[in-house]
């Protein structure tokens, strides 16, 4: 696949995981009695947490394979560490989209 069909991926993912982190935000001390005094606002919050999280997965699994890597791994990585291993994730396979690949040609190396 090519590198331009990857980035996409991976800035979908990554938005995915700022609207996750800013969503999740809100439960924290400064915004919790904003959040939690109104109903209908800790209910869009959930759900904005509910539906960023995997779409962020899901996107980053897209990447992982369009470029040709694992994509249990850096999804497990993502899962299991989130949301440090998720922007961890992120920078990683961002990086492995400049690296030649093996099938380079010399001169790219």
């Amino acid at each position: 696949m090519s590198h331009k069909s990857a980035q996409r991926a991976l800035f979908d993912s990554a938005l995915a995981l700022l609207a996750a982190i800013a969503a999740i935000a809100m439960f924290l001390p400064p915004m919790v009695l904003a959040t939690t005094s109104s109903v209908p606002r800790t209910v869009a919050t959930g759900l904005a947490i509910a539906l960023a999280m995997p779409l962020h997965w899901v996107f980053l699994g897209i990447a992982a394979r369009r470029l040709g890597r694992s994509v249990a791994g850096w999804v497990g990585l993502s899962v299991l560490l989130f949301p440090v291993g998720s922007a961890a994730a992120l920078i990683l396979l961002a990086w492995g989209m400049t690296e030649p690949g093996p099938d380079a040609p010399a001169a790219a190396r």
